[in-house]
């Protein structure tokens, strides 16, 4: 496999409604545990699903493979990528970095990435996601991890202003089982974790999920386990030519969450903007040139 093509799960995704009842069954069963799901025996696939074993051999074929070890092979490859560290993506890169210069190498690879994710994100469930963020009768949530927590702050600083009740959530710190405490049905956590996928960040969704909170993940294209217990989850592609993985696609999709955010009630969003410059004036914390 290499990074810049479909992922078994986005192949999935855009075959579904082709899909025969059964197809769609299997892809479900596929989907609830990938991709550590297809890769046992054909046979214990079927099973799982309560489908046919003919059944999986088309479903597979459909998605574009000559067969279930193919199927399979590809699988692997998805989980390995996972779990590689800096120093692996590195390497990666560099046995085929094409020529030009990094800043062209880069921003190929950026472009790339935003259009293979805005081609795989439903667009009601992203209007529907940024209703729950902006839903003041319910407390926010939100969540990052050791390198995702710069977009949870990017998005809580923003979020704190256009709406009251908005609660950081540091995974990284052994403090967050205190932040749950409150936590009742209904209550919306967005969390972010992209790979290596962190443990505490996926112990912290099951503890909000079990007490009824509803979870809106931004992940990468191989999706966090998180995405089991989330009401809606984003893929974003992230693979650039770098020892590290880019955020542009999921801060793209940030930006413009809070961009839906801040007009879902203008005029209350208007006047705690208002309250905040005032505070700004009080405080000179701003340069003023007028």
């Amino acid at each position: 496999m290499t990074d810049g093509i479909l992922t078994i799960a986005d192949r999935i995704h855009n075959k579904l409604d082709d899909m025969t009842r059964a197809e769609r069954q299997l892809a479900h069963s596929i989907l609830e545990n990938y991709p550590a799901s297809g890769l046992g025996p054909l046979a214990a696939l079927a099973k799982v699903a309560n489908v046919s074993v003919p059944t999986v051999a088309r479903m597979v074929q459909k998605l574009g493979f000559k067969g279930y070890p193919d199927f399979q092979a590809e699988l692997r490859e998805e989980l390995k990528a996972t779990v590689q560290n800096p120093i692996a993506k590195h390497d990666t890169w560099a046995e085929g970095a094409p020529s030009g210069h990094v800043l062209n190498q880069f921003t190929d690879a950026v472009i790339d990435n935003i259009r293979h994710t805005l081609a795989q994100i439903d667009p009601d469930k992203f209007d529907e996601a940024c209703e729950m963020v902006a839903d003041q009768s319910k407390p926010l949530y939100i969540v990052g991890g050791r390198v995702s927590h710069t977009l949870a702050e990017y998005l809580f600083l923003h979020t704190q202003i256009l709406r009251p009740n908005v609660t950081h959530i540091q995974s990284t710190s052994n403090a967050w089982p205190h932040y749950l405490l409150d936590v009742g049905p209904g209550d919306v956590f967005v969390i972010f974790d992209v790979r290596r996928y962190e443990n505490n960040t996926l112990k912290l969704a099951e503890m909000a999920h079990a007490r009824g909170a509803k979870i809106i993940l931004f992940t990468d294209q191989w999706r966090s386990p998180v995405h089991q217990l989330a009401e809606i989850s984003f893929s974003g592609r992230i693979v650039v030519p770098s020892a590290w993985d880019s955020v542009a696609t999921l801060m793209l999709l940030v930006e413009s969450m809070i961009a839906a955010v801040q007009n879902v009630d203008w005029d209350d969003t208007k006047d705690r903007m208002e309250q905040l410059e005032d505070m700004f004036d009080q405080t000179k914390l701003f340069r003023k040139f007028t």
